[in-house]
């Protein structure tokens, strides 16, 4: 399965649809988000394109391609635009045996790791993309944000294809890449 990962879109539009032209162009399986999709949050400006309704509508159309966990920006009046689960704090998906945590980064995070053993956890919240091997062999991604990058990073979303996972630009450069 060919997995397209992105979190803290926050409601812009131009953002995801950049994204998703990587996700039909890639000929991605499913699309992990997690979390921070319509709300643009207090301590952000207006994003560009901010249209919270375009963006539920536009996930909405892939809602059977979807898996969701919630970040701190999003609630339950969010879920009533979407229709596929968004408020669970983390979800698991288990691909080719590796055990992937998905999660947005305000519970869980490499720096708060959840119990149990995973081969890759998954999380955004800080905006600050990276992908980090561990001591214990596994990995931290965090996939940044498609729409405000901190600390002077660029915008990104991520991809996991079989063992090769990586991070890339919004034109599809691979920033940064690792393989399992």
């Amino acid at each position: 399965m060919k997995y397209l990962i992105v979190s803290d879109i926050h409601g812009s539009i131009n953002a995801l649809d950049t994204v998703l032209q990587h996700f039909e162009r890639e000929r991605c399986d499913m699309l992990l988000l997690l979390g921070d999709l319509l709300n643009y949050g207090p301590r952000n400006s207006l994003p560009p394109g901010l249209d919270p309704r375009a963006v539920a509508e536009r996930l909405n159309t892939l809602a059977d391609r979807i898996v969701c966990v919630r970040g701190n920006c999003d609630s339950e009046v969010d879920q009533m635009l979407l229709d596929f689960p968004v408020l669970a704090d983390y979800a698991w998906v288990i691909d080719e045996g590796r055990r992937i945590f998905l999660t947005h980064g305000h519970v869980y995070s490499e720096e708060c790791r959840p119990r149990g053993s995973f081969d890759l956890l998954c999380q955004g919240h800080t905006h600050l993309p990276h992908i980090a091997p561990q001591l214990d062999g596994s990995v931290c991604l965090n996939t940044g944000s498609p729409t405000f990058p901190k600390g002077g990073n660029p915008p990104t979303f991520a991809l996991l294809d079989g063992g090769d996972l990586s991070l890339r630009l919004l034109d599809g450069t691979v920033w940064q890449s690792y393989q399992f």
